[in-house]
C-alpha cells in the first residue's frame, strides 16, 4: 500500500531535534511519497537539504507562501522564479490568500498569488492553494486565470460542498487532512457526495494533528487517520482509498 502525503512541513523547525526518526515512523506505515510547500527564500536551503537526504522520497514545490508576502515580497518572487528556472520542481506552492492574520496585505496577496499562476503555467507545473477566509477572492482569481494549464491542489480544503464544487471546476483536487476526524471539522458531513477522483490526502504537519492527536504537533505518519476517516466516509477499504489518492497525486504531480 503506497500512501502518499501532498502537503508537509518536513523542514519545519518543529522536527528539529527528531527529523529522520519522524520521517521514519512515516515510511514504516507505508508513506513514501512527501510533497514539500515552500514557505519562503529562508526555507530553500533546508528544502534542498531534505530532497538530497531522501531522493526517492521527497518532491520540492517553490512558491511564496501568502503570509510571508510582505514588504520584500518582489525580492522573494525573484527568488521563486529563478529557483523554478534552475531546478526541478512538482509544483508551485504553497500560494493563494490568507485573510485570517493580515488583511492589509489583500493587494500584493493578490499580486504574488497572480504573478505565481503564470510561473507555473510557464513551467507547466500546478498549483498548490493555500486559503483561508478569502474562497471570494480566490475564487475570483482562478475564474480570471482559467485554463487547461490551470490545474493543481485546494490544499487544506475546508470549504462547502458548492465549494468543493468550484473549487474542482478549476481543474483543482481537494487536499483532505486532520480537519476531516475534527468533531466540528464539517466537511466529513458532505466529503461522500465529492467523488474519490478529486481527493488528495496531506497533512500539512506540523499542523493540523488529526484526531486523538488534535492540539499535538503533526507529523507524515498521522496521515493514517486520515486514510481511516476516509475509509469509514465512503465504505471502501483502506486500500482502495490509499490506492485513489496516491494515482490522483501522480496526476497532478506527473510523478
Amino acid at each position: 500500500m503506497i500512501i502518499t502525503d501532498t502537503h508537509t512541513h518536513l523542514y519545519s523547525e518543529a522536527f528539529d531535534e527528531d527529523r529522520n526518526a519522524m520521517i521514519t515512523r512515516a515510511l514504516d506505515e507505508g508513506i513514501s511519497r512527501f510533497f514539500i510547500p515552500a514557505i519562503d527564500s529562508t526555507y530553500t536551503e533546508s528544502m534542498l537539504q531534505l530532497e538530497n537526504d531522501y531522493p526517492n522520497n521527497v518532491f520540492l514545490m517553490m512558491g511564496l507562501h501568502p503570509t510571508h508576502v510582505k514588504d520584500n515580497y518582489k525580492e522573494e518572487l525573484k527568488h521563486v522564479e529563478e529557483m523554478l528556472a534552475n531546478h526541478k520542481f512538482y509544483a508551485v506552492g504553497e500560494i493563494g490568500v490568507d485573510l485570517y492574520w493580515d488583511k492589509s496585505t489583500l493587494d500584493i496577496q493578490l499580486e504574488a498569488f497572480k504573478y505565481q499562476i503564470q510561473l507555473a503555467k510557464k513551467h507547466k507545473l500546478p498549483i498548490v492553494i493555500h486559503c483561508r477566509e478569502a474562497f471570494d477572492a480566490i475564487f475570483e482569481v482562478l475564474e480570471a486565470e482559467k485554463s487547461d494549464d490551470l490545474y493543481g491542489i485546494f490544499h487544506c480544503f475546508t470549504g462547502t460542498l458548492e465549494q468543493a464544487h468550484q473549487a474542482i471546476s478549476y481543474n483543482m483536487k481537494l487536499g483532505i487532512g486532520g480537519v476531516t476526524t475534527f468533531k466540528n471539522g464539517k466537511i466529513d458531513q458532505f466529503l461522500s457526495q465529492i467523488d474519490l477522483n478529486h481527493i488528495v490526502l496531506e497533512t500539512d504537519s506540523p499542523y493540523l494533528a488529526p484526531t486523538p492527536y488534535r492540539g499535538k504537533r503533526n507529523e507524515s505518519a498521522y496521515i493514517i487517520k486520515v486514510l481511516e476517516k476516509l475509509s469509514e466516509i465512503y465504505t471502501v477499504p483502506l486500500e482502495t482509498i490509499a490506492e485513489t489518492t496516491t494515482q490522483n497525486s501522480k496526476d497532478v504531480f506527473g510523478i
